[in-house]
């Protein structure tokens, strides 16, 4: 479509140092197109320019001083992309790869997650340059607490809601929310993830990781198959990865891997119940390194591998694969193996983590492929009931929380299959998300006119 090729030529033009935004919004507005050809109301709006340009892009100064009282500068970064359905949503990453680009194509992402929720939430994203590995508590505090000086003069419970992502767990949120109470003098939803004790949701922690499984389980049963029995295979050791397995396992599935940045553990015997509370005490209280579960249980441990890596090297069979750790983790070779060693279904729980070669593989074999910005909306689905639930001044049950968040995630797969039907892509779960998810935003946009 040529108002597509132009439209991302000139976008192309303006973003040249920032691949992975690029990458995000390539595969976004090639799917769309579609749509573009049946509502001309959109292309005379300009919605998809609009849509790549931010409403405002912040970063800032994050000075702090150390355990040892020396003063330590970071980046800081929120990028607030459209408020079209409702406030800007989107979690904060604290990583030492954090830069603009991720953060857009982050943030990118997020508008047509949120959008597919049902909820009515707008998409943003931020972070640092700040790496939390090897930090004590003292130096994580000191950060936090000047990110969130700067920080508190853009956000707020009807403006920007911020949340956690990798390296933004219960503590950092704590210290975060802490420091914003003191300086704003009052207790609101300003942020997501908060312990339930005083404000949080209860199920948000696991949050992302069980509408995965949840999601995979009605993709698998669009097909007549039962998660239960299938093998299993998780990249990633953190919360996403470590509540995918849990949720997998719950579902009779056998999980037999996990990893980090350092190597990967094959366990064929199953991570069971007793082996993830090791890990979850490994990662999220004492972060040590993977390969220490080898030590522990009958396992491999690949050093210097990737999940994928180890699969496709050691020939191993997979039935389903959720990639949890990062952008672009599984390749073209990757996928290949995949297909090869028995895989019928791919969700992904990290953002973007298959590479646009992987995805047309998948496709080409006709693999279920769920994609980031729906397998892994229950995360932020979640987020938005907390902000419900602070608006209220009440606190959900888990059980009525892990409800909603099934209905949820029941609705998101209806939705992209129903749009996927509509524009004769049939079963096109990546097309499905991706129209689905920005016809909801261009009308809003539409009505609301040039703002």
């Amino acid at each position: 479509m040529e108002y597509i090729s132009k439209a991302l030529g000139e976008i192309n033009e303006k973003n040249r140092e920032q691949p992975e935004f690029l990458q995000a919004v390539k595969e976004v507005l090639e799917s769309v197109s579609p749509a573009l050809e049946r509502y001309p109301e959109f292309r005379k709006a300009k919605v998809v320019e609009r849509l790549a340009e931010p409403d405002r892009v912040i970063i800032f100064r994050v000075p702090w001083v150390d355990r040892n009282g020396e003063v330590q500068v970071n980046r800081g970064f929120r990028v607030q992309f459209s408020n079209a359905i409702g406030p800007y949503k989107g979690g904060l990453r604290f990583h030492p790869s954090v830069n603009l680009g991720i953060i857009k194509f982050l943030g990118f992402e997020q508008i047509f997650k949120n959008a597919l929720t049902t909820l009515p939430i707008g998409g943003g994203k931020g972070g640092a340059d700040f790496d939390p590995k090897g930090k004590t508590d003292i130096d994580i505090m000191n950060f936090c607490h000047s990110f969130m000086r700067e920080l508190r003069r853009h956000i707020g419970e009807n403006i920007d809601v911020p949340a956690g992502d990798i390296g933004v767990g219960s503590k950092e949120i704590g210290y975060l929310y802490g420091y914003y109470k003191k300086i704003s003098g009052e207790h609101t939803g300003v942020l997501t993830g908060k312990s339930p004790e005083w404000g949080g949701s209860f199920i948000r922690p696991e949050a992302t990781g069980y509408g995965l499984v949840y999601f995979v389980a009605e993709m698998l049963a669009a097909r007549g198959i039962d998660l239960k029995g299938k093998t299993v295979a998780v990249s990633g050791a953190g919360n996403v990865a470590q509540y995918a397995a849990e949720k997998a396992m719950q579902l009779g599935a056998r999980v037999i891997t996990l990893c980090d940045s350092e190597a990967t553990i094959v366990d064929e015997g199953g991570i069971d119940s007793d082996k993830l509370e090791f890990v979850k005490e490994l990662k999220n209280i004492r972060r040590g390194r993977i390969k220490e579960y080898a030590d522990r249980f009958p396992a491999s441990c690949i050093i210097g591998r990737s999940v994928w890596e180890a699969v496709r090297e050691g020939g191993i069979k997979v039935d389903v694969a959720l990639p949890c750790a990062t952008q672009n983790e599984i390749t073209s070779e990757d996928a290949s193996a995949l297909v090869k060693n028995g895989c019928v279904c791919v969700g992904e729980g990290a953002n973007m983590p298959s590479t646009p070669e992987a995805i047309a593989v998948f496709k080409e074999n006709n693999i279920l492929y769920g994609p980031g910005k729906a397998a892994n909306a229950g995360g932020v689905a979640v987020s938005a009931l907390e902000m419900a639930q602070n608006s209220m001044r009440l606190t959900w049950s888990r059980e009525k929380v892990n409800r909603r968040l099934i209905e949820i995630m029941k609705e998101i797969h209806r939705s992209i299959l129903s749009a996927a039907r509509e524009y004769d892509l049939k079963g096109d779960y990546a097309s499905g998300a991706n129209i689905a998810g920005f016809v909801k935003v261009a009308r809003a946009m539409v009505s609301q006119g040039v703002v």
